[in-house]
């Protein structure tokens, strides 16, 4: 597979945010493809959504068809289907009639299904387990991107329709495409096999410019406001530490082999620009044995720059991620990190792992294999989830108070219209109250 040096959101570039919600058409019924066509439903419509129905259209083994569209806004449908009509024409079948618009467009998009075909859930984490959860009940395949819940009650409720999905033999991929990497697998399995001893701490890091959270217009829905700017609000994306940096997360403890048992952390606002969040967190997570993980995010322009995750053992030091287009992992036999002790590095080129998850999803469609990422992708939002609620509680947070917390965003994620009242309000100067560590709760 050819190497392809772009994030999913670099693909394709979609229409800016537009609209109101318009009522949804009658449900047509969409029968199964009488050949070995696999359809796929688009639930969000944004550049993650529109880049993995691109990736889907990477796969080779059989024909799949884009049937069905689903967005709360109309001009981000739009410019999703006009954009993956140029690019693969003759794979996309979405007419008028099966385009959706509203908080209820995703059940009639999915309802255009049939057992075998894959609902794609790419909006916010707010509705990623209600939806996840819908897909679950009609039987059909799942793939969903990350993030995967914003709190404990929502975090419980996607890992209650990943053990019912388990149970369907459903396939569930999830947007964690590093695990599909083969330069990642090959280094961390050599940390595995010994190659740096014991793994005694990791880093991780995500630290680069930030999304910019713009004034609200005054005559602008404070709730779809804050739905269109969605990473800057921790009750729709679950922050940006989150829905950032939740993947270095789950590669370290994949690296470690375990999930961290307590969190700690320190953060944050620098800037007003940063909706209702912190603009940097850093995290030390524990796990059961005492390693240390180390977690840092920071977006804020101007700063040192770098996207990068490393493993510290008793015989040496990997890393398993220096660049993301390219990994590059390399292994040596000091902490030093220097060439003159590098003991391996992975000297190819990189498969696409946003092509790779697809392929490795279609296929076990195809030929029925086991292919259920769903719980690790729970798992590792409670690893992400302690380490947020850290921060901005100021306390520490065991693993089981992520897991079981009933602090909850949003009491009734599943009755939201446009009408709701948004579940944060902007103060007399226009900007929104960042968390207040001592003061917060999140569990």
């Amino acid at each position: 597979m050819a190497q392809q040096n772009y994030t999913r959101r670099d693909m394709l570039k979609t229409s800016a945010l537009a609209g109101t919600a318009l009522a949804a058409a009658a449900v047509p019924r969409c029968h199964a493809a009488e050949d070995s066509t696999i359809k796929l439903a688009l639930v969000g419509c944004g550049g993650r959504g529109t880049g993995a129905i691109a990736n889907a259209f990477s796969a080779t083994g059989g024909p799949v068809r884009l049937v069905a569209m689903a967005d709360l806004f109309e001009g981000r449908l739009k410019g999703s289907l006009g954009n993956l009509t140029k690019r693969a024409a003759d794979k996309v079948d979405v007419p008028p009639e099966r385009q959706f618009i509203g908080f209820d467009a995703y059940r009639k998009a999915i309802d255009c299904l049939s057992p075998g075909d894959v609902a794609l859930l790419t909006t916010h984490a707010a509705f990623r387990p209600m939806m996840f959860e819908y897909a679950v009940k009609k039987g059909v395949n799942v793939f969903a991107e990350k993030s995967f819940a914003t709190d404990g009650p929502n975090v419980r409720r996607w890992l209650e329709a990943a053990e019912l999905s388990e149970k369907k033999n459903l396939k569930v991929g999830v947007g964690f495409m590093w695990r599909h990497s083969n330069a990642r697998q090959e280094v961390i399995q050599r940390i595995h096999d010994g190659a740096i001893g014991q793994v005694q701490s990791l880093r991780i890091y995500r630290v680069h410019g930030p999304v910019v959270c713009p004034p609200r217009p005054a005559d602008t829905n404070e709730l779809a406001f804050q739905l269109q700017h969605p990473n800057s609000f921790t009750w729709v994306s679950s922050g940006f530490f989150i829905d950032w940096h939740c993947h270095n997360v789950d590669v370290a403890c994949w690296a470690k082999g375990a999930w961290p048992v307590s969190a700690q952390g320190m953060g944050g606002r620098c800037f007003e620009s940063a909706g209702n969040q912190f603009d940097h967190y850093s995290v030390e997570y524990t796990f059961a044995d005492g390693t240390k993980l180390y977690a840092f995010s920071r977006h804020i322009n101007g700063c040192w720059n770098t996207y990068a995750d490393y493993a510290h053992g008793s015989k040496g030091s990997a890393v398993i991620m220096s660049n993301l287009s390219q990994p590059k992992p390399r292994i040596y036999k000091s902490q030093n990190m220097v060439a003159d002790d590098m003991t391996w590095e992975y000297g190819q080129s990189d498969p696409n792992p946003y092509n790779v998850e697809w392929q490795e999803l279609l296929d076990a469609i195809r030929q029925d294999k086991p292919h259920n990422e769903a719980k690790r992708a729970g798992e590792a939002e409670v690893a992400a989830l302690m380490g947020r609620m850290a921060t901005h509680t100021g306390q520490v947070v065991t693993w089981d108070q992520a897991l079981n917390s009933q602090h909850q965003f949003v009491q009734d994620i599943d009755a939201m219209t446009l009408d709701t009242p948004a579940p944060i309000h902007e103060g007399p100067d226009g900007l929104y109250m960042p968390p207040q560590p001592g003061i917060t709760k999140e569990v």
